[in-house]
């Protein structure tokens, strides 16, 4: 039993190590539909819980083992499977299997309420990023058969080639079922009479949109860990406070009871890419909302001085902790562990790389007294070829300035 243990152990770890776990399941929970999502690591008939993301209240945590009673509320839990793919309206497994043809487990998604049979697409979906994750454990083992160090995060080829595997994914498998998703569901909003259908309708939208917007940020993050970066299509813009208008208006009515206050004032053409300053400030924007005083108004500000473009975002409410500020802007980072419902923890990070990539820089401070404030600012000048532009390496990442700006 001894070797049983100190096995599911190297399990728990091996899965644990995967560079961005979390968001391949948050990714799997979303597709499915469902609140729940584990790997579970197997030894003959003893099952453990190696990573998770759960709404559910399971009270799993990496190194429990599942029992029939482990699920209690849902319906009764079934051996899984261990060649194939196994659905019901609360629950999908699916296997993970090694190169050399073992089981290492199951990627699991389950719900306490039905929500269907899950369908096809969304079963390759979740087939495919099991596969990555066998991926991922297969270049662990063939790192320690060669002795080579195996840092939990870094550029190493086989890296890379996993994660261009998981653009492909998610970019065929999940962006493209989620604008049809979008469309129907408008169309059944602009046609349904009965005003609770046409709410069902608005929902989908809300829903398909926030999980277009996860596959957004996955998307620009993994490949700027590729090498490609942020990429800009410049212009030079001469309306760029209608374009900010824009966002304001489309998260204020996404969140009728919360006051944004925008003043801008950019008195001369600026050379950016609109389209990204749009996602940089609706990002800053989404987070101010998430974290500010729900009673205090969010504020944003926009114009240009002699060198820079500068937007700011400030909102009331708790500071962030000293010890904090400096890792605001790392990937999949959120204090004290976060919470699923916050999003994936890239949102801040791909607003870091996206002043970079127009050569520019972003600050924050945060105190009790005076609020939290980030500052964004874009040189006037030509922005540097987002050809240039990388995300830093994971273990290296783009730190705040704390000087005030």
């Amino acid at each position: 039993m001894d070797d049983d243990l100190s096995t599911l152990d190297r399990c728990v770890n091996d899965v644990g190590r995967i560079d961005g776990i979390a968001t391949w399941l948050d990714v799997v929970r979303d597709a499915a539909g469902m609140r729940a999502a584990f790997v579970a690591g197997v030894i003959d008939d003893a099952w453990v819980v190696c990573a998770l993301l759960d709404d559910l209240g399971l009270g799993f945590q990496p190194g429990s083992r599942l029992t029939a009673s482990s699920l209690a509320g849902l319906k009764p839990w079934a051996k899984p499977c261990h060649w194939g793919v196994e659905r019901t309206e609360s629950r999908l497994e699916v296997p993970i299997v090694l190169a050399s043809g073992r089981l290492f487990g199951m990627l699991c998604v389950l719900d306490s309420i039905s929500n269907g049979l899950p369908e096809p697409r969304v079963v390759a979906v979740v087939s495919r990023i099991a596969a990555l994750i066998a991926a991922q454990l297969d270049l662990q083992t063939r790192r320690a058969q060669h002795h080579t160090p195996s840092p939990s995060r870094g550029p190493a080829d086989g890296v890379g080639e996993s994660r261009e595997r998981f653009i492909a994914v998610l970019a065929h498998d999940l962006k493209n079922p989620l604008h049809a998703v979008l469309a129907n569901g408008d169309l059944l909003e602009r046609k349904l009479t009965d005003p609770a259908l046409a709410a069902a309708a608005s929902r989908i939208k809300t829903n398909a949109r926030r999980m277009s917007s996860l596959v957004d940020d996955v998307l620009d993050s993994a490949r700027g860990h590729l090498g490609g970066g942020i990429g800009l299509t410049l212009s030079d813009e001469r309306n760029i406070e209608a374009g900010l208008n824009e966002v304001v208006q489309e998260l204020q009515d996404a969140q009728p009871d919360r006051k944004i206050v925008a003043d801008f004032q950019i008195g001369r053409p600026v050379r950016c890419d609109i389209r990204r300053l749009q996602q940089l400030a609706s990002n800053l924007l989404g987070n101010a909302l998430a974290h500010g005083r729900a009673t205090s108004p969010i504020t944003i500000t926009a114009m240009t001085d002699h060198q820079d473009l500068v937007l700011q975002v400030w909102n009331a409410g708790e500071p962030i902790p000293p010890d904090y500020l400096g890792r605001i802007f790392e990937p999949f980072w959120r204090p004290g562990g976060g919470n699923s419902q916050t999003g994936l923890g890239l949102g801040l990070h791909i607003c870091a790389a996206i002043v970079r990539a127009h050569g520019g820089r972003i600050a924050v401070t945060s105190t009790a007294e005076q609020g939290t404030e980030i500052t964004a600012r874009f040189p006037l000048g030509a922005a540097r070829p987002a050809s240039h532009d990388t995300f830093p390496p994971l273990d290296a990442p783009a730190r705040a300035s704390h000087a005030n700006t």
